[in-house]
């Protein structure tokens, strides 16, 4: 499974015209190619992007299924809990349902059908992309058989992973596990509830009664996960180091709001978001990751869009605060983050996290800076732009210009000349981490291949994977732009879901160009849109002192230095509480006191801030020289 591995996540749109003069780019550009070079046919890889999600189908396969490779699988599932739970998807290389990547995965397609649905009908796919996103929702609706139990995994990790095998001849566990009142789980419930919210937007005009049956099930596991707070993966411990909820659950409540909003119009979701940002994050956690663990982003745009709209409604105030978090990861991926928080970029351009399936954080940020930009472009007169701690204002065309330069990277405009998009161009990965592509097709070959079979014979196996996993997004290159395509190097060749999903989206905008989803006609707008006044610069109540270096010698030819710093909560007298309060520090060299190591996210301060008060810690950088101060920012905090 691509899960994320260990980045630190740090602190995390422009004219009319310059909007036109990009489309008008992206039109030329589309033109056919792919591979290698600088001009791609996003539409051929949108096709593909979408038909990945065949291969990682679960279940008993439908009539018009493409990838001819596959066949029927998980048959059982759920029978020993007395419950339906065939279908849904395998989340990447393996053969588990995780649903808390799945869950993402079926928003993030939701979301790209919404947003980019006209591009995607103009290239004759969007039945295809709106077949996707219902295989994932049908799966949700079985696993939320009553309003507080959710089935949450089928399968697990660890045995799983001591097989290679294909699906349809699985010998490994296929128990199921379930959240309840007694076993809480507000990330995955809430993940699930904005999953079945957005797809029911995509259902609305063609299926409206399908449609209400996604909302009520959205509903329901939107106040389970509310009225039962708790992290899943502490009830669920065997999804814990697969795919563990290391940003807990706020965002995720959040974030379910948000579509409930989107999807329902009422008042309620909107009162939530905004009574909620300070206690769940959404207004203090300024990220510049997004994905299936951390939705403050997503979030935070969709927010920024109901502003834009004109739907703020008595809220404006606090949803420019959530805006102004969306402006901070927005120019945190374009370099003008200031404070330590920008994304690393490889010599070759691409945004990069981490070592471990990197282009699931560069798909993301791909989707959220084009959809952020059409909105604000949508509602110009001033809008469109996205004011930067480090460095002038960057136009709503600059964000579409990243996304593009991203996608075309991916799509084999890199160092390498290679497409990380398999089936797409001249090079591409021939050894994905993937046990269906890796092992001969059931079809060509039914004699059973046993878990060790798996190993011996095809696993470690020279040669190119036997099935075309066609459109699958690997998980990429490293630090510099480097790839081995080997089927053992999972954490470059795996693929997952999720890395398509928001992919199909920006593949979608560039090969139409423009917006106007299908959620302009499913949502209603009202008619005072008035023109916003311009955002001011964040305010945060949480502020940062760097004091003098407090020490310092000589080892080794180098010279340390240790500094000290205060954190202060500047809320005034009786005001709110910090906690949860995250510190990135700049490649620090030595010990860190005061602060408590993350298990992501930098450093954690170990105790709450009251309004008025201080705390001190210190780190050590090292030099040739006198070695300055290192970067220290605030990643996020939650106020009580």
């Amino acid at each position: 499974m691509a899960r994320r591995g260990g980045a630190a996540a740090s602190s995390s749109m422009a004219n009319l015209l310059g909007v036109a003069l990009v489309l008008a780019a992206t039109a030329q550009t589309s033109a056919r190619g792919g591979g290698g070079g600088g001009r791609h046919d996003y539409g051929m890889a949108l096709s593909k992007s979408i038909l990945y999600f065949e291969a990682q189908r679960s279940g008993v396969l439908p009539g018009n299924q493409r990838i001819a490779w596959r066949a029927n699988s998980g048959l059982a599932d759920g029978k020993a809990n007395g419950v339906d739970l065939v279908g849904g998807y395998y989340d990447a290389g393996d053969n588990v349902k995780f649903g808390f990547p799945m869950a993402f995965t079926v928003t993030m397609m939701a979301w790209s059908v919404l947003e980019y649905g006209k591009q995607m009908a103009a290239a004759g796919e969007l039945g295809h992309a709106m077949d996707a996103v219902r295989w994932g929702a049908d799966y949700f609706v079985k696993a939320h058989p009553a309003p507080n139990v959710l089935y949450g995994e089928v399968g697990d990790g660890d045995s799983d992973h001591v097989c290679w095998q294909r699906p349809e001849d699985m010998t490994t566990s296929r128990q199921a596990y379930r959240l309840d009142p007694q076993h809480p789980g507000s990330d995955l419930a809430g993940e699930t509830a904005a999953a079945l919210a957005a797809a029911s937007l995509v259902f609305r005009s063609s299926n409206p009664g399908y449609a209400n049956q996604l909302l009520q099930h959205s509903k329901q596991l939107f106040d389970f996960a509310d009225k039962y707070r708790g992290k899943y993966d502490d009830s669920m411990p065997v999804a814990k180091k697969f795919y563990g909820s290391f940003s807990g659950y706020g965002d995720e409540l959040l974030w379910a709001s948000a579509w409930l909003y989107q999807a329902t119009d009422n008042r309620r979701y909107l009162d939530y978001l905004a009574n909620n940002g300070d206690a769940l994050g959404g207004t203090g956690w300024a990220t510049n990751e997004f994905g299936w663990d951390v939705k403050y982003p997503g979030v935070q745009v969709l927010a920024a869009k109901f502003l834009l709209q004109g739907k703020a409604g008595p809220h404006a105030t606090v949803l420019r605060r959530y805006q102004r978090n969306a402006d901070v990861f927005a120019c945190s991926c374009l370099g003008k983050g200031g404070g330590g928080g920008n994304v690393g970029r490889t010599p070759g351009g691409l945004m990069y996290h981490q070592g471990w399936n990197n282009l699931q954080f560069v798909t993301g940020a791909s989707f959220l800076l084009a959809v952020y930009a059409d909105h604000l472009a949508a509602a110009g007169r001033g809008q469109a732009v996205v004011r930067c701690q480090a460095g002038p204002a960057a136009r709503a065309s600059e964000l579409v210009a990243l996304a593009k330069s991203q996608v075309d990277y991916i799509l084999g405009s890199n160092p390498r000349g290679i497409s990380y998009m398999v089936g797409y161009g001249a090079r591409y990965p021939r050894r994905a981490h993937h046990r269906g592509a890796s092992i001969v097709s059931i079809r060509a070959n039914p004699s059973f291949v046993s878990c060790k079979d798996g190993y011996a014979s095809w696993f470690g196996r020279a040669g190119s994977n036997p099935n075309l996993l066609d459109g699958a997004v690997v998980g990429g290159p490293d630090g510099r732009d480097g790839f081995a395509d080997e089927r053992n190097n999972y954490q470059q060749t795996e693929v997952a879901t999720y890395n398509n999903a928001p992919l199909m989206g920006v593949l979608a905008r560039l090969a139409g160009g423009g917006r106007g989803g299908l959620a302009e006609a499913a949502i209603k707008r009202p008619d005072n849109q008035t023109l916003l006044p311009p955002l001011a610069a964040a305010a945060s109540p949480v502020e940062i002192t760097q004091l003098n270096a407090t020490a310092s010698w000589k080892k080794d030819g180098r010279t340390y230095r240790r500094y000290a710093a205060t954190v202060s909560n500047r809320s005034p007298a009786g005001g709110k509480t910090v906690e949860e309060l995250h510190i990135g520090i700049g490649k620090p060299h030595g010990p860190v006191w005061g602060l408590e190591k993350a298990a992501r996210y930098g450093y954690v301060l170990p105790s709450s801030l009251a309004a008025g008060e201080s705390a001190a810690f210190a780190y050590v950088v090292r030099g040739r020289a006198a070695p300055p101060p290192a970067d220290v920012w605030v990643i996020g905090y939650k106020l009580v």
